[in-house]
C-alpha cells in the first residue's frame, strides 16, 4: 500500500476516535446536568423526611422518658443534600426557676437518624463516701427512681429529704418513690400543696442494680392541669415509641393499663419540685421509699418562686 494512503488512513482514524471520545464526553456531561437536579430533588426528600422523623422521635422520648425536662428549641443544623444536625436546647423548671441541662446534637442522613444516646444516659459519680448520677454536661445531679419490685440497689435507697429541708433560699426537685404503687387520687392526698407535681414515674424495667446504675429507661409523664387528658396522651405516645411490640416493659403496662379507667392506675413515684424547707413535712413519712434530689437553684429577689 501506498506510503500516502497509510497515512491518509491513520490521520482518519485518529480523527474518528477523537470525534467519538468528544461526543461520549460531552454525552456524559449532558447527563450529569440532567441528573444533577433529579438528584439534588432525591436527596433533599430523603433527608427532610429523615429529619422530621428525627425531631418526632426527640419530642416523643422527650414526653415519655425524661422527668421534668423540657425542650426550650430544637433547630436544624449543618443541613445539606444529604444530611445535618438537629440540636435540643434543654433545661428544667425548679418552682419557676430555669436550671440548664444538657443539650443534645442529633444527626440524620438518607437512611435514617441517629439520636444522641450519649447524653441521654446520665454520668455516674462513685467514691468512698457516696455516689450519684449526673447530668455530663451540667454536672448538676439527677434524681433518681426506685422500683419497688427492685430490692437492691448499688448504694442503697437515698432519701434527701431530712438533707435538704435544712437548705435555706433555694428551690429543688425530688424524685419521690413510694413503697407501693398508689392512685393520684391516694399521692395528692399525701403531698403538701405547697409542693408541685410535675411528673408521674409510671413503670421501668425491673433488673441489676447491684453493681451500678444500669442506665434503664423510666416512663412516665407530666401531669399538667389535666392528668386525664395527660395519661391518654401518654397512653397514645407508648404505643407510637414501642410500634413494633418489642418493648416487654412498654406492653406489660399497656396490657395491664391501657383499658382502665386513670383514677384506678397506680403510679411508682411523683417528681416534686419546691421550696427546700418545704420538703420538711414529707420526712419520715411511711409511704416514702426514697427520696432522690436532682438540680438546684438559689432564690434570688428578682425570681418569685411559683410556690
Amino acid at each position: 500500500m501506498d506510503s500516502s494512503l497509510k497515512n491518509a488512513l491513520k490521520k482518519a482514524k485518529r480523527k474518528q476516535f477523537f470525534k467519538i471520545i468528544t461526543i461520549s464526553i460531552v454525552v456524559v456531561f449532558v447527563g450529569v446536568l440532567v441528573a444533577l437536579p433529579t438528584l439534588y430533588k432525591t436527596g433533599n426528600y430523603f433527608a427532610a423526611k429523615s429529619s422530621t422523623k428525627l425531631h418526632d422521635a426527640l419530642f416523643l422520648h422527650n414526653e415519655i422518658s425524661e422527668p421534668n425536662i423540657q425542650i426550650d428549641s430544637q433547630v436544624t443544623s449543618n443541613s445539606s443534600t444529604f444530611g445535618g444536625n438537629i440540636v435540643s436546647n434543654r433545661s428544667k423548671d425548679i418552682n419557676g426557676y430555669l436550671v440548664q441541662w444538657s443539650t443534645l446534637t442529633s444527626s440524620y442522613d438518607w437512611v435514617g437518624f441517629r439520636i444522641n444516646s450519649n447524653e441521654l444516659v446520665p454520668g455516674f459519680y462513685s467514691n468512698d463516701k457516696e455516689s450519684y448520677e449526673y447530668d455530663k454536661q451540667t454536672k448538676n445531679r439527677v434524681a433518681t427512681f426506685y422500683h419497688p419490685s427492685i430490692k437492691k440497689y448499688y448504694d442503697g435507697v437515698q432519701n434527701d429529704l431530712a438533707t435538704i429541708s435544712q437548705m435555706k433560699n433555694y428551690v429543688a426537685e425530688v424524685a419521690v418513690s413510694f413503697d407501693r404503687p398508689y392512685t393520684l387520687q391516694d399521692i395528692e392526698a399525701k403531698i403538701p400543696d405547697n409542693l408541685n407535681i410535675v411528673w408521674l414515674y409510671m413503670t421501668s424495667p425491673i433488673g441489676d442494680e447491684s453493681r451500678g446504675p444500669s442506665g434503664m429507661g423510666i416512663f412516665g409523664f407530666d401531669p399538667s392541669d389535666s392528668p386525664r387528658e395527660a395519661y391518654s396522651e401518654f397512653i397514645k405516645n407508648l404505643k407510637k415509641y414501642d410500634e413494633t411490640g418489642e418493648d416487654e416493659t412498654i406492653q406489660k403496662f399497656l396490657n395491664v393499663n391501657e383499658n382502665k379507667s386513670f383514677d384506678k392506675v397506680k403510679i411508682l413515684g411523683v417528681m416534686l419540685t419546691g421550696q427546700t424547707e418545704n420538703f420538711k413535712t414529707l420526712e419520715n413519712r411511711n409511704f416514702i421509699r426514697g427520696a432522690s434530689v436532682g438540680a438546684t437553684a438559689q432564690i434570688v429577689p428578682y425570681i418569685k418562686p411559683e410556690k
